[in-house]
């Protein structure tokens, strides 16, 4: 069929105009609530650009120092680690306060089977990450198969597992030089090497490592998104088939056997291992840099970056207090107001209408 038909012709008169969406309208604050929700880590990281220019204004340049700024991230290293941990369960909407003191047990039973047992320090570091994989486990198959809140399950397992370290361990230090001459490679995290007057250990190229590592897994495969999906809505995530049991058991039990690499890298860091180390707000201290890192509690939205910023934060307001003789109350203080800014933020951006 040859030539132009009636309703071609009907069209060409048409109107041809898309419709669009103009932004010339959008406020700046809107703007800034957009870029803020597209980037999580944005807060975290311009708190933290911010604090670094407040601390090294008012104490010169010794803040500013190479050595200083390396000094916090192996003040931080620890804390850095397990707040990657409480990073993977918070995304999924849930807590894990036993995190502390499955790595203090873990630590404990490195040490017992390298310097107490006499047994190889690769396999006692082994059976170390085994303890706290199956901690992980034991929290993941209470949430995620029992139905039980988060809260309230590593609420308990803290006080089983901190009982038991106690118990196990009969409250003995393993000294530093017992660790050094029986098991040197518990103290592994510990070496360290100058980049000019900076110094890094180990335990900082190992936190920069798994945070770059779990980054790359939670935004560029599959069970990272689905890690974010059960965060945001278990149930849509279940109906569009992906298996939440499974993936909140793996997530507890990866945040265990990360808690467990925690407790090597603390060895280090410490020299010796002390059981009641387990009494030390290690808990509260990765919730904060949590929270702090733009990590909503509500789950499903943040960067683990964030997280990385947020200890790094709370090391540069402790190194910088203290560099300014201020009573360490203050440190606290500043830490409470921070975590309440940081969850009105992440309150007043989800909001945001995309």
């Amino acid at each position: 069929m040859s030539g132009t038909q009636e309703f071609e012709r009907v069209l060409d008169g048409s109107d041809k105009n898309v419709a669009s969406f103009e932004s010339q309208d959008v406020s700046l604050l809107k703007r800034a609530q957009h870029f803020l929700h597209s980037t999580p880590a944005a807060v975290p990281l311009i708190v933290l650009i911010l604090s670094i220019i407040i601390f090294g204004v008012a104490i010169g340049g010794r803040f500013f120092s190479s050595y200083t700024l390396t000094l916090i991230l192996q003040q931080i290293a620890v804390v850095g680690i397990l707040g990657a941990a409480q990073t993977l369960i918070i995304l999924t909407a849930g807590i894990d306060l036993s995190i502390g003191v499955v790595m203090v047990i873990s630590a404990v039973i490195m040490g017992n089977f390298a310097v107490t047992y006499g047994m190889p320090t690769g396999i006692a570091i082994l059976v170390g990450l085994i303890t706290g994989g199956a901690c992980g486990f034991f929290n993941g198959f209470l949430v995620a198969v029992m139905r039980l809140p988060p809260f309230i399950v590593t609420l308990g397992s803290w006080n089983i597992i901190m009982a038991t370290n106690f118990i196990y361990s009969a409250n003995e230090t393993i000294r530093d030089t017992d660790v050094d001459e029986k098991a040197p490679l518990l103290h592994l995290f510990a070496l360290n090497f100058r980049i000019g007057s900076a110094i890094l250990t180990l335990g900082v190229i190992a936190m920069v490592l798994l945070v770059a590592v779990l980054w790359y897994i939670l935004n560029h495969t599959a069970w990272g998104r689905h890690v974010y999906a059960v965060g945001d809505d278990p149930e849509a995530a279940k109906l569009s088939g992906i298996q939440t049991r499974k993936v909140l058991l793996s997530v507890y039990t990866i945040a265990g056997v990360i808690a467990a690499f925690a407790a090597w890298v603390s060895i280090g860091r410490n020299g010796s291992i002390s059981p009641s180390s387990a009494v030390t707000d290690f808990n509260l201290q990765a919730i904060t840099a949590t929270v702090i890192g733009g990590i909503s509690l509500f789950g499903g939205r943040g960067s683990i970056l964030g997280t990385l910023f947020g200890a790094m934060l709370v090391g540069v307001m402790s190194m910088g207090l203290n560099m300014l003789g201020a009573d360490p109350q203050w440190k606290v203080m500043l830490t409470g107001w921070l975590i309440i800014a940081a969850v009105a933020i992440d309150q007043w951006i989800r909001k945001v209408s995309v």
